[in-house]
């Protein structure tokens, strides 16, 4: 293999596919990049065996062939390159050096066999329809910060994406939903469902991939294609293919836990509310993070208290026309779902001290968040 390639591109390419790669791997061809070349084309990939990342760019190609080359160190060394400068990359006889050379900078990289590199990206994927990019940005952007980092409870740590029936008025339309929760707060996106996607099955995108994939979408063209098995999902753009393993489980009924009886409302303006519980928080224990909210009619009063620190309390005006009431919140959490709120208002729908409390932005009906309370 010989090839010639700008190295803006080589590295934008090697930027995307590396990050697929684990730092530490017991199975050395896992921490290597697969390069093949042909017809005045370069395609990466890399693989952790669960996700897989191909991408084209054009190249320079005087001589066909493959490799694989140590991905962190391929990346480091472009990196590092001058801007604007030519790289050849060259495989000799035996295929087990990569040369690469730019300007006067040379450097020799050992290779393994391409045909020891994993392939993810096989198998039939029955399911295809189309996303904007926008749209799907939108699904990710709003609910990845409710998946589960507890391992122990695997099927929560990703994106559960499914057809659904909304409720509008009398009647049902049928949405594309993002569901994700970690048992504190839950997320609930919708859209309406893209043609092609009506009998997808519901599949659970591992936060990993969700990541990677959040990474690529603001580089990417107008539309995202997504194929579905039941236990793979490929996304596809331009000149990048994401290609990955599902979990295996089963996604909790979050239906149930959407409370259906909350009958006191709060309506805020979310950009004043999430700055003053941030100031409020600054005195709330590390552990706890708890703020207490308390409501009276046209008023609500934020506080934090902490036996090293002291105390705060702050006065909002807000749209309540209900009885008194005292509810505690982590402020992380309250913060992370104030800031999915693209509108001005937040709509607070709250039942008691001890009930999960409903969040909405007043100005968008597609996205729901439910809040577990704490005690403070």
């Amino acid at each position: 293999m010989n090839i010639i390639i700008e190295r803006a591109a080589l590295l934008r390419s090697l930027g995307h596919v590396q990050s697929v790669v684990e730092r530490r791997n017991t199975i050395p061809i896992l921490s290597n990049v697969l390069l093949r070349a042909s017809d005045g084309e370069l395609s990466l990939a890399a693989t952790d065996m669960d996700l897989e990342i191909v991408e084209t760019v054009p190249a320079t190609v005087t001589r066909a062939g493959g490799t694989t080359a140590p991905a962190h160190t391929l990346y480091d060394i472009v990196r590092k390159l001058p801007d604007g400068s030519q790289v050849e990359l060259d495989i000799g006889g035996d295929g087990t050096i990569l040369t690469l050379r730019a300007g006067r900078s040379q450097f020799k990289l050992s290779c393994l066999p391409v045909d020891d590199f994993p392939q993810l990206s096989g198998g039939d994927l029955p399911h295809r329809f189309d996303l904007a990019a926008g749209d799907l940005r939108a699904l990710v952007d709003r609910t990845r910060f409710a998946i589960s980092t507890e391992e122990t409870r695997y099927y929560l740590n990703g994106i559960y994406l499914h057809a659904a029936k909304a409720k509008t008025g009398g009647s049902e339309l049928p949405v594309l939903r993002a569901v994700a929760t970690d048992g504190h707060r839950l997320a609930r996106v919708e859209m309406p469902l893209p043609e092609g996607a009506a009998g997808i099955p519901g599949v659970i995108v591992p936060r990993k991939t969700v990541n990677e994939i959040r990474k690529l979408i603001d580089e990417a063209a107008d539309r995202i294609e997504l194929s579905l098995s039941d236990n793979k999902i490929r996304f596809a753009f331009d000149s990048v293919v994401v290609t990955s393993k599902l979990i295996d489980g089963t996604f909790p009924d979050y239906e149930r836990v959407i409370p259906v009886g909350n009958d006191k409302t709060m309506e805020v303006d979310a950009k004043l509310f999430a700055a003053a519980v941030d100031r409020v928080a600054t005195i709330s224990t590390e552990k706890s993070r708890a703020v207490k909210l308390s409501l009276t009619r046209g008023t609500l009063t934020l506080s934090a208290t902490s036996p090293e620190a002291g105390s705060a309390t702050e006065e909002l005006e807000v749209n309540y026309q209900e009885g008194p009431l005292e509810i505690g919140f982590n402020s992380r959490y309250l913060l992370d779902i104030t800031q999915q709120i693209e509108g001005e208002g937040a709509r607070f729908s709250l039942a008691d001290a001890a009930s999960p409390t409903i969040v909405r932005d007043v100005a968008d009906p597609t996205a729901l968040y439910v809040l577990m309370p704490m005690r403070v």
